[in-house]
């Protein structure tokens, strides 16, 4: 009788440790899984913070570069280009190439055939006033074809905000 005691007995032993063991053991692993979740939500959270930056910045800088696309011309139309419009235009540009640079590296797909198109059209208006300044158009070009051209920037521009905008999830 000893002997079926004593077993008895060791198998309750262990089986009290050894349930102890397993539940400890799945604390753990929901301590893990909980403390994965957390980072997770953090760095989902902290991308999209970087997005909305990237965004407001890039949606700024293209607005910039268009309204100084805008003033360049009319410098050329009414009393000829100073070095400080060339100034300013080309920091407008710099500064949207700088943006445009972030965000090939933090907008989604969607955005960022939006933000190409935009980038395409400010360069090509860009490319088509400096001929102008230069006085080198090419064939069809002129300050009213340029003008038009830098006027249908804008729809691409509010395109771009709107893709931006859900991709945020501010719609």
């Amino acid at each position: 009788m000893e002997f079926g005691a004593m077993v008895i007995a060791v198998a309750g032993v262990a089986g009290t440790l050894g349930g102890a063991l397993l539940t400890q053991r799945g604390a753990e692993r929901a301590k893990r899984r909980e403390i994965e979740l957390v980072r997770a939500h953090d760095e989902k959270r902290e991308n999209q913070a970087l997005r909305r930056t990237c965004y407001a910045d890039l949606n700024r800088d293209a607005r910039q570069f268009t309204t100084a696309l805008n003033r360049h011309l009319h410098a050329l139309r009414e009393r000829g280009v100073e070095d400080a419009d060339r100034a300013a235009l080309d920091a407008a540009k710099d500064a949207f190439r700088d943006r445009y640079s972030e965000a090939q590296m933090v907008a989604p797909d969607p955005v960022l055939a939006t933000a190409t198109s935009v980038h395409h059209a400010l360069t090509a208006v860009y490319g088509q006033v400096k001929r102008l300044e230069r006085d080198m158009p090419d064939p069809g070009e002129s300050m009213e074809s340029a003008a038009q051209a830098q006027q249908g920037i804008w729809g691409p521009l509010r395109e771009m905000r709107a893709a931006m905008r859900a991709d945020l999830g501010v719609v």
